[in-house]
């Protein structure tokens, strides 16, 4: 199982490099609802309409995954383990559901490269 770092969308999304290389890969994937709103947050604030934002990232068809109690307790016991790494609250929250799930976490974020967070983590460039 796979669970996909806004960080990845967005580079399928905005035809960056990795981007086109994990589509095969993601059919199955999980987004956190966190990461859901902060793909398309920062598609809106590259200037796409809301609405093209939504539709965009809705067509990739993610299972969505809730961000619920047990994920809030966990991402902040991450902070601790990833301060140094300077992970964003979505970040810690896309880590604790592949905790959660014993999944791998796909990023394209190179600051994950180094973490110890129990789960393995892949770099998609």
């Amino acid at each position: 199982m796979i669970v996909v770092d806004a960080s990845a969308v967005l580079a399928i999304a905005l035809g960056e490099p990795g981007g086109d290389e994990i589509l095969d890969r993601i059919t199955d994937a999980t987004v956190l609802s966190v990461n859901a709103a902060e793909v398309i947050l920062k598609l809106a604030e590259k200037g796409w309409l809301l609405t093209e934002a939504i539709e965009t990232y809705t067509a990739f068809g993610f299972d969505l995954h809730p961000f619920d109690e047990a994920l809030a307790i966990d991402t902040a016991r991450l902070h601790m383990a990833t301060r140094v790494a300077g992970l964003s609250f979505g970040d810690k929250a896309c880590l604790a559901l592949a905790r959660r799930l014993r999944a791998t976490a796909l990023t394209a974020d190179r600051k994950w490269a180094e973490l110890d967070v129990g789960c393995t983590i892949e770099l998609i460039r």
